[in-house]
């Protein structure tokens, strides 16, 4: 067991439960990475073609972003962007170990601080939990909210307390 309480249950639960799993593992907390690093390396390594523990990765290169242009000036390719946020906040736990209170907690944290953003960084949070049924079709046709977690998440409990705490 770890800081969080999690344990190595926590990490296989989902490929004990879906024994057709690709992978079969998830992290329940970023110490688990180091607490069960003897599951954990062998199937990152294989998983993502060789890239050991040791490796590093390559430092980013934009080029000399003062000479970057507008990328599309006339406006016919670029429909929109969007940043994604994952749930991952030190502090925390992942998913399979969040509270409902943490759930909650991360959310108002998150969303006043994306609140605070201006000019071209300025956005719209929408909290998933009493998200209209209009809303919700309109960032589903958009491609911006998926369903619910599939069987290997939920098994992982990275579904738990749905919609509790979660926005887009």
């Amino acid at each position: 067991e770890e800081t969080f309480g999690s344990s190595l249950l926590d990490v296989i639960q989902s490929g004990v439960e879906n024994p057709d799993s690709g992978v079969g593992i998830y992290a329940p907390d970023a110490e688990a990475y180091t607490v069960f690093a003897d599951l954990f390396d062998p199937i990152i390594e294989d998983y993502h073609g060789g890239f050991k523990k040791t490796d590093k990765h390559p430092p980013k290169d934009f080029g000399d972003v003062d000479t970057l242009g507008n990328l599309d000036p006339a406006n016919e390719f670029i429909v929109s962007t969007r940043v994604r946020c994952g749930r991952s906040l030190e502090g925390y736990p992942f998913n399979p170990c969040l509270t409902e209170a943490q759930y909650k907690e991360m959310e108002e944290k998150v969303s006043s601080t994306l609140s605070g953003l201006e000019g071209e960084l300025k956005g719209t949070f929408y909290p998933l939990t009493g998200m209209s049924k209009e809303v919700q079709q309109k960032l589903i046709d958009d491609h911006f909210l998926f369903k619910e977690g599939d069987r290997f998440l939920q098994a992982a409990n990275a579904c738990r307390f749905w919609p509790t705490g979660r926005g887009i």
